[in-house]
């Protein structure tokens, strides 16, 4: 995965005012659970036939994925186009969309963004292709996040369980133990701020996708989601876990007041001044790419546990591939998605650094066996591969979380720089979403 970008969308454009229905937000004409059924057949034909398929994604495996397509199928041209980053590729293919000009037939979307487009029928229901018949190809993270009602809307392309990064020259220097418990991981906190004042056990200024992951993990269950039915309630015992065990670490200052991918950032996991990160899968490259001189020091440990004796994991990131409803060349658009994300590109992103969503894979001798000299030699896909299977299948994001987690900052970040308590920035976080959600035509309990 990618570095993320933390440039917020703002406006309600991506919605299109719900209250005027699915067909003001530029969706297709044809409803799509009366398409026929598309067989394997149809697709071949089409591979057969070639034409020109476009492809807006920011994922950097794909660039192989597309020269093995063209290789393979030499009449189909796949047009791979870096519309930017998910927050700034979301504005493009919304005024696409609004515009009914330019959209493209294939686009990358993150989980926690996917069910926006699907709720206003902006990306074309996959079950007449055949999706629904993979979902025992995938880990339950992603194949639920790809899900809407009978729909399926994407393929994962890749995923994110998570795993707890460690510094283990840091943790050796001072003799702490590395934390299977958040218990233990506050404590630990504690134990290495005191040894070195200078040093902190992970940085945290306030960021939806950890948050959300964290509550995820924990047990909590904030989203409801049906049609345009929504709730969103943050009051149950896993968001009081989280919050607060959270708490603690910031009221004790153990959490280092650094920027997520800031150059501050960078410098921190390579001096040991930040010794963990709690985060997705997708990691390791970037470790490998932006960490170099800590290269040996780290290592990977399963996500500490709410409750000891645990194993419950979370997602954390990870995007599917999905097809706009507006977009052309529907059988060949759906061909090279299957080909990247279910048949042989699905190894072509691996070798190139992505974590797959692939049970077939996750669960291969040879990834498992992998071995990953930054971290030491260590297999750590072992660890990943565990996390994923562990992760509870029925989380929900709300159809308008590209905006709710464009305002946390404003309501939760207020603990990170105030005497606010992170439980009453939840709180207004949540005041907020349902306010939004309500203005834009959801029925919404809290």
């Amino acid at each position: 995965m990618p570095k993320r970008s933390r440039r917020l969308l703002r406006g309600t454009g991506l919605l299109c005012a719900l209250v005027l229905g699915a067909s003001a937000c530029g969706g297709s004409d044809d409803d799509n659970s009366s398409q026929k059924p598309v067989g394997s057949a149809d697709l071949q034909a089409a591979l057969e036939k070639g034409g020109t398929v476009t492809v807006w994604a920011w994922e950097p495996t794909l660039k192989q994925v597309e020269a093995d397509f063209e290789k393979k199928y030499p009449k189909v041209d796949i047009k791979l186009v870096n519309a930017g980053t998910n927050n700034d590729q979301y504005k493009a293919l919304q005024n696409a969309i609004s515009a009914k000009k330019g959209v493209p037939d294939v686009a990358q979307i993150e989980y926690y963004a996917l069910g926006q487009y699907a709720l206003t029928k902006s990306v074309t229901d996959l079950t007449p292709f055949g999706a629904d018949k993979l979902g025992d190809s995938y880990s339950p993270g992603p194949w639920n996040s790809v899900k809407s009602g009978d729909g399926v809307y994407g393929l994962p392309m890749d995923s994110g369980p998570m795993a707890l990064f460690y510094n283990k020259k840091v943790f050796d220097k001072y003799e702490i133990a590395v934390p299977t418990t958040w218990d233990e991981y506050v404590e630990a906190g504690r134990e290495l701020h005191e040894a070195n004042p200078k040093a902190y056990i992970t940085s945290d200024v306030g960021d939806a996708g950890l948050t959300t992951s964290l509550l995820w993990q924990a047990g909590s269950r904030p989203y409801e989601v049906d049609g345009t039915k929504v709730g969103i309630d943050f009051t149950d015992a896993g968001a009081r876990k989280y919050t607060d065990t959270w708490q603690e670490l910031i009221d004790e200052k153990l959490v280092a007041p650094v920027v997520g991918w800031s150059d501050d950032w960078y410098k921190g996991l390579s001096d040991g001044t930040i010794a963990t990160l709690p985060i997705g899968a997708w990691m390791p490259a970037n470790f490998a790419s932006g960490v170099k001189g800590a290269a040996g020091d780290w290592r990977v440990a399963p996500l500490p546990q709410w409750t000891k004796g645990a194993g419950a994991s979370a997602e954390n990131g990870g995007s599917s591939l999905a097809l706009p409803a507006l977009g052309k060349n529907k059988e060949l658009a759906y061909a090279f998605i299957e080909y990247a994300n279910s048949g042989d590109g699905v190894q072509t992103r691996i070798k190139g650094g992505a974590f797959p969503a692939t049970t077939k894979d996750l669960k291969s001798k040879a990834f498992q066996d992998t071995e990953f000299p930054y971290f030491g030699g260590q297999k750590a896909n072992k660890i990943f591969a565990e996390s994923a299977a562990n992760v509870p299948a029925d989380w929900k994001y709300l159809p308008y979380q590209v905006y709710a987690n464009s305002i946390f900052n404003d309501t939760v970040g207020k603990a990170y720089v105030s005497r606010t308590p992170l439980a009453k920035g939840i709180e207004s976080w949540q005041e907020a979403s349902v306010k939004y959600g309500t203005e834009q035509g959801f029925t919404v309990e809290k």
